[in-house]
């Protein structure tokens, strides 16, 4: 089993890059000791936190605002799932997404069930970011509109000084069953190194 990865920078400054994305300031790096790793029970670690699908509003109303269980989500299934500071931003919209939409079919050879990306963001932006994008047929978008679910995880992250406010890491983790097997984390958010698809695609 690949050996799980957790990493994060302590910092003081956040800037744009060229590319859109987000670069953190050189600071001191240290490891954190996130509230989930392999063998996680991810469900367990998030109790009462649930997840909103993406959806259009005319769609949020009909349903009257159901949000989704993380048991439903993850019990007795093969999922690939990603997190990443925000819908519309550089790195995200240019290369993470992308990523995976590109790999859908080797996942599938991997007996994936699911390819889901989360992020703290409402159900509705990420709704037409996924059209925008035109991944939805190939990825899951979920919205974590409170943060709840990457504060349980321990993978919340600010970034009040791009303006962002509270958001999360970029990572990415592979779920079997409800079970981590593999959690990748990104030294910076406008890092593009462990949390991609062909990344993740070599530790299952």
């Amino acid at each position: 089993m690949a050996s799980t990865i957790l990493r994060r920078t302590s910092c003081s400054a956040v800037k744009s890059t060229a590319t859109g994305g987000l670069q953190i300031a050189a600071a001191p790096f240290r490891a954190f000791a996130a509230k989930v790793e392999a063998g996680t029970d991810i469900v367990a670690a998030a109790p009462d936190v649930s997840l909103q699908k993406a959806r259009s509003w005319d769609e949020g109303v009909s349903s009257k605002f159901v949000t989704t269980p993380l048991k439903d989500i993850f019990r007795d299934k093969r999922v690939v799932i990603f997190g990443l500071p925000g819908a519309y931003t550089g790195v995200c919209s240019q290369q993470h997404v992308p990523s995976y939409k590109n790999s859908i079919d080797k996942f599938r050879a991997q007996k994936v069930d699911s390819v889901i990306c989360v992020a703290v963001n409402d159900p509705y932006v990420l709704n037409a970011w996924g059209e925008k994008l035109q991944v939805k047929d190939a990825i899951e978008f979920y919205g974590d509109f409170d943060g709840s679910f990457h504060k349980s995880l321990g993978l919340e992250k600010d970034l009040s000084a791009a303006l962002l406010g509270p958001r999360s890491h970029r990572w990415s983790a592979f779920v079997v069953d409800g079970k981590v097997k593999v959690l990748n984390v990104e030294e910076n958010p406008s890092d593009f190194k462990v949390s991609g698809a062909e990344h993740i695609l070599k530790q299952i």
